[in-house]
């Protein structure tokens, strides 16, 4: 099921704490700055904290500025909105900010602690995700069930390595203030270990007073049949490369790109490269790489269409192209159609010999933007 898109915004120390230990809250970055974490917010459909954020620092979690709030009703919006904390226990204080300020509210939560969660009266609707917290179920709840489309996180450290870990992470905003904590017992953005691998890709880095906004995007596939955020980011760019095909009335337009584990992108291809008029998009980008690459294996392709199973034009199809590589991961956009092979079933073909293809379908209008002409 689709996920909202997932924005971790944090401000650290140079050396990596999101406070020191002090009663006080410590303030990491300045007014430009806070203005901007307002002007995000303002753009999003849902804010999460953790509980462990509303018992520490007592958020109220607003839109501060009526311009934006206004602009936001102007568009049909709600002033503020959702608010979303995450609670395994349901152990919260009925009296904290987070309740009485802004709009609507949502605790996700286990079975026991949606039972709490009720009868401690907090102003807000309980959902219970099962006998334990499951991020999956939470982000398709929020997109199904409450229309979220951009969810902003902010915190706290639990929270963001979790999502890391996970691979549900779109985007990182991360503000790095130029100060020292140096207390081993401070709390830190990120817990030790465990995380989706690969480096992550950093896409703006800007000034804000005497602060860095650094923002980042992941590159590792997922593993198996699960998405991971970066699968996303891929397929996008999968289903970009697609536009750059020369246009034919008798062949789809397909892009594709292939990438290790570790997020490094392998290779890239697209139908009628090079001047080839009948080379598919996967064939392409298989033909760049050494055949016996040790990456290979582990790595996934990203095809705007699904792989052929049949075609008339070469002696294999991309589905045995991409089983003959070794690849055991296909993730697309687009189940192919009948125009030109009945019951095309490249996906049936790969399945069978036990490749892992996922179809994320709410980029299917991208995969079908540069070939309108053929439906």
């Amino acid at each position: 099921m689709p996920y909202p898109y997932v924005l971790l915004s944090a401000a650290v120390s140079l050396d990596g704490y999101l406070d020191d230990t002090t009663p006080e809250r410590l303030l990491l970055s300045g007014r430009a700055d806070f203005d901007r974490v307002d002007e995000v917010r303002a753009s999003v459909d849902a804010i999460l904290i953790g509980a462990g954020t509303i018992r520490a620092d007592n958020p109220r979690l607003l839109v501060n500025s009526p311009e934006r709030r206004a602009a936001r009703v102007a568009a049909g919006l709600p002033p503020y909105p959702l608010k979303v904390t995450v609670s395994g226990s349901g152990e919260l204080d009925p009296a904290a900010n987070f309740w009485h300020t802004g709009g609507e509210k949502v605790v996700y939560t286990t079975d026991k602690g949606a039972e709490r969660v009720r009868a401690l009266g907090i102003a807000a609707d309980a959902v219970p995700l099962g006998p334990a917290l499951d991020w999956r179920r939470l982000l398709e709840h929020l997109h199904d069930v409450r229309g979220v489309r951009r969810l902003m996180v902010e915190g706290g450290g639990t929270v963001h390595t979790q999502l890391l870990r996970q691979g549900l992470a779109d985007e990182l905003q991360l503000v790095l203030a130029p100060l020292f904590v140096g207390d081993p017992a401070a709390p830190r953005l990120f817990g030790p270990g465990g995380y989706q691998g690969g480096r992550l890709r950093l896409v703006e880095t800007r000034r804000i007073e005497d602060v860095v906004l650094n923002r980042y995007e992941p590159t590792a596939p997922g593993a198996g049949p699960l998405p991971a955020a970066a699968d996303r980011h891929w397929l996008a760019l999968a289903c970009a490369l697609a536009a750059d095909c020369p246009p034919s009335r008798t062949a789809f337009s397909v892009g594709a790109v292939i990438v290790a584990s570790d997020g490094t992108e392998l290779a890239r291809g697209h139908s009628r490269e090079a001047g080839d008029p009948v080379v598919h998009a996967e064939e392409a980008a298989l033909a760049k790489l050494d055949p016996a690459d040790p990456r290979l294996p582990t790595a996934t392709v990203y095809s705007s269409l699904e792989p052929c199973a049949r075609r008339s034009s070469r002696p294999a199809p991309c589905a045995r192209l991409i089983l003959d590589a070794g690849v055991r991961r296909v993730v697309t956009a687009w189940r192919e159609p009948d125009t030109f092979v009945t019951e095309a079933d490249g996906t049936g073909l790969l399945t069978a010999q036990g490749v892992d293809v996922l179809v994320l379908p709410e980029y299917e209008e991208r995969a079908k933007g540069p070939n309108r002409h053929l439906l």
